[in-house]
């Protein structure tokens, strides 16, 4: 069994649960609150420096950090069921999808830059992160409709890392009222993807010390 820390909202922490999950891989997860600033004591710190989940033990070495490096080593690891295309080119394509929700989009919303924002210039931080989640759905549809590479999913017919990152956006998205009814693209994956038992028992609230209504 691996073990990791994360948090229930966290889209990184989803991704890489979601794989887990995909690949047929038990975790015990451990929960960080982020909200209350449980990534800054000094005992995390000695895990991650970068103060940030998901954090995965493997084999008793020291933590893999980043999701997107954590995907790319349980692919290389575990390589059934795929989670990357066959050539290279698909895979750069995957690749490239992934990082624009990821890194282009993600890093603009976690809760540090909100945090200073308002700490340094005194910003209120919704309409930025509301911004960032718009921008990084409309640039996913513009790629995704109408490209012949996209089937049920972000590539073909399968999930792949694309599709990890496209709904880890699509749920954080929601979470402040922003939801993909006007990006019918992205919309249509994210509901194919939340259909697999994989990444809908991976979702946020479905996760321990997340609201229940």
């Amino acid at each position: 069994m691996f073990k990791m820390y994360g948090f229930w909202r966290s889209a990184a922490a989803f991704r890489v649960r979601a794989a887990l999950n995909l690949k047929g891989l038990a975790v015990e997860e451990t929960m960080i609150d982020l909200d209350a600033g449980e990534q800054n004591a000094p005992a995390f710190l000695a895990v991650n420096p970068a103060a940030a989940v998901p954090a995965l033990f493997v084999d008793g070495g020291p933590p893999l950090t980043q999701s997107l490096a954590i995907l790319e080593y349980l692919e290389e690891l575990y390589p059934d069921p795929p989670l990357l295309p066959v050539g290279a080119r698909d895979r750069a394509r995957v690749r490239a999808l992934a990082l624009s929700f990821a890194a282009d989009h993600h890093p603009l919303i976690v809760p540090r830059v909100r945090r200073h924002l308002a700490a340094a210039f005194g910003v209120g931080h919704t309409d930025w992160v509301r911004h960032w989640f718009r921008e990084g759905l409309a640039q996913g549809e513009a790629r995704l409709a109408g490209d012949p590479a996209v089937g049920r999913f972000c590539h073909g017919d399968s999930p792949t890392i694309a599709d990890l990152c496209l709904m880890s956006h699509v749920t954080g998205a929601q979470g402040f009222q922003i939801f993909p009814a006007d990006y019918p693209t992205v919309d249509r994956i994210f509901n194919a993807c939340m259909e697999i038992d994989a990444f809908a028992k991976a979702a946020p609230l479905r996760q321990p010390g997340a609201p229940h209504s």
